[in-house]
């Protein structure tokens, strides 16, 4: 009995896979007919907000047992390939590929976009801004490490937008060619990894040397070439470069997360949970803080993040960038920020964007 029940189960299994098969292509056919529409009109062919909806709507009427992390999953590869029968998307990144950033990419565009690989920050602004890609993809923070300086440093002299954020898990694993720890004489990673890792080294690796590389994924690629050699790097690295994990999540905080923004020419209209990014600095005066950010507390915004920059041309003046809940056209926000320009020296609007999810 068990063994036919294996058998119905295993062809029902095949006939739901053939529906959703027949499915996905009546999807993909609408798809394309979209595309034909926006071009017609001359319209974007990916519209960030359109994805988050879609997400939201499908895991706020999930019922299970299917995993609501496994729809968001499912359903981005499917936004991806369909995308790409209209136009596949180009995403510059701050690579090379396996590093975090290649995985926030494939994690929110797919499988299906092209990616353009950059050595630096500034390559993938300079991508977004010639049009040689339609979005990039940086690192903006750290819950471990902080703000990467260099990332909002960029945007002062750039005038692209914030369309989008990823949040992804950062776990290191120490890689090697064997997967045994005796053959590690020296340890290569990006300085980050190193400190987010700095505790475990220290409890099990003191006497080896450890150092700095450009990315995970250079580390990666050092440590596959000389069998001496072990590297900090992500799962994704190890497969790419075929290595073996000696030890996995060796960082020291498990709770770890780094958020990347998405880089595009395009604003975002309204989904009902956004974020909104600003750059200000404040006049020379007694409680200039203070009064710059008392339009917030006025008109009931909440702010999510404050940091501080140094301004490069000046010494000893400063760059404020913040983070708010609220699009630029919640009443609130508005309001706040009008007020905020009677006050500020200098302020730059760097985009409201749904929230990730």
């Amino acid at each position: 009995m068990t063994q036919d029940r294996l058998k119905e189960l295993r062809a029902e299994i095949d006939s739901i896979d053939d529906r959703i098969l027949e499915l996905l292509n009546r999807r993909a056919k609408a798809a394309i007919e979209v595309g034909s529409i926006k071009k017609d009109r001359n319209l974007s062919v990916y519209v960030p907000e359109r994805e988050v909806e879609i997400l939201r709507r499908l895991t706020s009427v999930n019922r299970g047992p299917f995993p609501n992390d496994g729809v968001k999953a499912i359903y981005r590869e499917i936004i991806s390939a369909s995308l790409s029968l209209e136009k596949p998307l180009s995403v510059a990144f701050l690579g090379p590929k396996a590093t975090f950033t290649h995985l926030a990419c494939l994690k929110h565009f797919g499988e299906s976009a092209d990616y353009v690989s950059q050595i630096n920050l500034s390559g993938v602004f300079d991508a977004v801004n010639r049009n040689a890609a339609d979005f990039g993809v940086v690192p903006i923070e750290n819950s471990s490490e902080g703000i990467v300086s260099n990332t909002l440093d960029m945007f002062v002299d750039n005038n692209l937008l914030i369309c989008g954020e990823i949040l992804v898990e950062v776990a290191h694993d120490l890689l090697n060619v064997t997967g045994e720890v005796d053959h590690v004489k020296k340890i290569y990673s990006h300085p980050h990894a190193i400190a987010q890792c700095r505790g475990w080294l220290e409890r099990n690796l003191r006497e080896i040397p450890v150092f700095d590389v450009e990315s995970t994924a250079r580390a990666a690629e050092l440590a596959a070439d000389d069998p001496a050699a072990a590297a900090i790097a992500g799962e994704a690295a190890s497969k790419v470069y075929g290595l073996k994990a000696i030890r996995k999540r060796i960082q020291d905080n498990t709770n770890n997360f780094t958020r990347f923004i998405i880089l595009g020419k395009q604003a975002s209209v309204p989904t009902g949970d956004d974020k909104t990014s600003i750059l200000f600095s404040g006049r020379d005066e007694v409680g200039a803080l203070y009064l710059m950010l008392q339009p917030f507390a006025k008109h009931n915004v909440n702010l999510t993040k404050i940091e501080s920059r140094p301004v490069k041309t000046k010494a000893w003046e400063y760059l404020f960038f913040l983070d708010m809940s609220g699009h630029l056209t919640d009443p609130p926000v508005a309001q706040a920020l009008e007020d905020l320009k009677e006050r500020a020296q200098f302020i730059k609007i760097l985009g409201s964007y749904p929230r990730a999810i």
